[in-house]
C-alpha cells in the first residue's frame, strides 16, 4: 500500500496531466504501478487464507462457553469485513474521485501500519495452534495412490484388519487420531495391509483425504452461486447505466454505487440472523448453530435463486418500457428508475448472510485439524473461480447468440440485445446446481466432536465414529 500510494503521490512515478489531459505512463512507471499491485496481491495472499482462520483458533473447543461463543465469531467477522468494504465503497472511492488518489490509498495505508501494530501488542496474547501432524499434502497424495494401486483387492469387512497406529501413540504424540467412515469406501484400500512390503497408509490419514475429497464436492456445487453473486459488478452495473440514474435535480447515482446496498442489506441482516434467528431456531432444533451449516447453505442459495429471478422479471419489465418507447441507441436513457434494481441487490445482500458465511464457517469447521487453513483457501478460491466463470458464460453466451448475425443476449448496447434470456439461462442452471448441492448434501457426513461436560467443571473431548445417517435439508 506504501508502493501504491507512492505510485500516485511522487512526481517522477506517475503520467505528466496538463489541462485534464494525461501523458502516457513510461515503462517503468507501468512497472512500478504493477508491482505495487502484485505486491499487494501476493501479501492477500498472505493474509486472506489464515486470517479468519487464526482468529476462529483463539476460540477454546474443550470450553463450553468459547464453543458457544465460537458459533457467532464467522457472522461478527464478515460483518466487520463488510463493514470496511462499504467505506471503501463509498467513503474512499469518493475521496479518490473528488480530493486525491493519493489521500485515498494514503487513509487504508495508515490503517494497515496501525492494525499491524495492534496486532503485534495482541501477540503475546493469542493462541496458536501446534500442528504435530507429518507432511499432509504429501499424504492426500499418497492415499489415493495407494488405494489405485490396491483396486483389485476386497476391502475387509471389520475395520479392524485395516492399518491403523495404536491410541496410545495417537495421545503420546499429541497427534489427532481420526476414526473409520464408511464413506468413500474405495479410498480404505490404500490402508490394507498387504505382502509387498509396501507400509500402507493409516486410516487417519485415509480419513483425512476423505474429508478433503468431501469437502471438495460440496466446493464444485458453490461455483455456480459464486457465479450468480459477480453479476453484482457486471451485469447488475451495466443494466444499471441504461436506467434512470436522477436523485433530484441535479444529482445522478453512479450505477456501481448500487453495490452497496448488498453490503447494507448484509450488514442489517447479520444482526438480525444471530442475536434473533439463532436463538430462535436453536430453542426449535436444539443445535447449538440454530440450523446446520449445509441447511444454512441451501437457504443461501435459494435466496440467490430469488434475487436472479427478481432480475429477470426486473429485466422483462425494462424490455416492455425499451419497446413502448421505440428505444434503440445505447446512449438513451430507458425512463425506468434504477431502484427497480434494489431488490436484487437486497437479496443477494441477505443470501450472503447464509451462504457466503456459511461456506466460510463451513470449510473452516469441517476442514481436518491440522488444515483448517485449507477450509478458508475452499472458500476464497471457490469466489475466484466463480468469477473467471462467469467471465467465461458471458463469452461464451455473447458468441453463440450472435452467431450467423443473430442478436446477442449481452450486446455491447443493452438496449438492443436479451438480457432477460440470460437471467432465464443463469436461472435454469442455479435450479440444476441447486438440486446437486441437495444430492451432495444428504450424502455429506459431518465430522463429530463432542464435548462432554463433567460435574467437577471439567470438560473432556469426546471423538467417535461419524453419524452415518443421511443428512437432509429442510427449507
Amino acid at each position: 500500500m506504501i508502493l501504491l500510494t507512492m505510485a500516485v503521490t511522487v512526481k517522477s512515478l506517475r503520467p505528466t496531466c496538463a489541462n485534464g489531459v494525461c501523458n502516457k505512463a513510461s515503462s517503468l512507471q507501468i512497472a512500478f504501478f504493477y508491482m505495487s499491485l502484485y505486491t499487494i496481491a501476493i501479501g492477500a495472499g498472505g493474509t486472506k487464507p489464515n486470517i479468519s482462520t487464526f482468529g476462529a483458533d483463539q476460540f477454546d473447543n474443550y470450553s463450553l462457553i468459547e464453543k458457544k461463543q465460537k458459533v457467532s465469531f464467522f457472522n461478527w467477522w464478515m460483518f466487520s469485513s463488510f463493514l470496511g468494504a462499504l467505506f471503501a465503497t463509498l467513503g474512499l472511492v469518493y475521496i479518490q474521485e473528488n480530493v486525491g488518489w493519493g489521500l485515498g490509498y494514503g487513509i487504508p495505508t495508515v490503517g494497515l501500519l496501525v492494525s499491524l501494530l495492534v496486532f503485534y501488542i495482541g501477540t503475546p496474547f493469542y493462541r496458536h495452534k501446534v500442528i504435530k501432524s507429518d507432511n499432509l499434502a504429501k499424504d492426500l497424495v499418497r492415499v489415493p495412490i495407494m488405494a489405485f494401486k490396491n483396486r483389485k483387492l476386497n476391502c475387509p469387512s471389520a475395520v479392524l484388519e485395516l492399518h491403523e497406529l495404536d491410541s496410545h501413540y495417537y495421545k503420546s504424540t499429541g497427534k489427532h487420531q481420526v476414526h473409520h467412515t464408511p464413506i468413500f469406501r474405495f479410498l480404505d484400500k490404500a490402508a490394507i495391509m498387504t505382502c509387498s512390503g509396501e507400509l500402507p497408509c493409516t486410516v487417519t490419514k485415509v480419513e483425512v483425504a476423505k474429508r478433503v475429497l468431501g469437502l471438495t464436492l460440496i466446493w464444485l456445487v458453490t461455483l455456480i452461486p459464486s457465479t450468480l453473486w459477480a453479476q453484482v459488478n457486471t451485469l447488475f452495473v451495466k443494466q444499471g447505466t441504461t436506467l434512470d440514474r436522477k436523485l433530484g435535480s441535479h444529482f445522478q447515482i453512479p450505477a456501481a454505487s448500487l453495490g452497496s446496498f448488498v453490503t447494507l442489506s448484509m450488514l442489517l441482516s447479520v444482526p438480525m440472523y444471530d442475536q434473533y434467528f439463532v436463538p430462535f431456531m436453536r430453542k426449535k432444533t436444539g443445535n447449538p448453530r440454530g440450523i446446520t451449516i449445509l441447511q444454512r447453505l441451501g437457504i443461501g442459495f435459494v435466496i440467490q435463486i430469488v434475487a436472479i429471478a427478481v432480475a429477470s422479471a426486473v429485466e422483462v419489465k425494462r424490455m416492455r418500457v425499451i419497446k413502448e418507447f421505440h428505444i434503440a441507441s445505447p446512449k438513451n436513457v430507458v425512463p425506468m428508475s434504477i431502484f427497480w434494481l434494489l431488490p436484487q441487490y437486497s437479496l443477494l445482500g441477505i443470501g450472503d448472510v447464509f451462504n457466503a458465511i456459511g461456506l466460510l464457517e463451513f470449510f473452516y469447521d469441517q476442514s481436518p485439524e491440522e488444515m483448517q487453513s485449507l477450509g478458508t483457501t475452499f472458500f476464497t478460491s471457490g469466489i475466484g473461480l466463480g468469477n473467471f466463470l462467469n467471465s467465461f458464460l458471458v463469452t461464451m453466451v455473447d458468441k453463440i447468440t450472435s452467431k450467423g448475425g443473430g442478436k446477442s443476449w449481452i450486446g455491447d448496447n443493452l438496449n438492443d440485445s436479451r438480457l432477460d434470456y440470460y437471467y432465464g439461462f443463469l436461472l435454469a442452471i442455479s435450479i440444476v446446481n441447486m438440486g446437486l448441492f441437495l444430492w451432495t448434501a444428504s450424502k455429506y457426513v459431518y465430522k463429530s466432536d463432542e464435548i462432554k461436560e463433567f460435574s467437577g467443571g471439567c470438560v473432556e473431548m469426546e471423538a467417535k465414529a461419524l453419524d452415518t445417517s443421511p443428512l437432509t435439508i429442510q427449507l
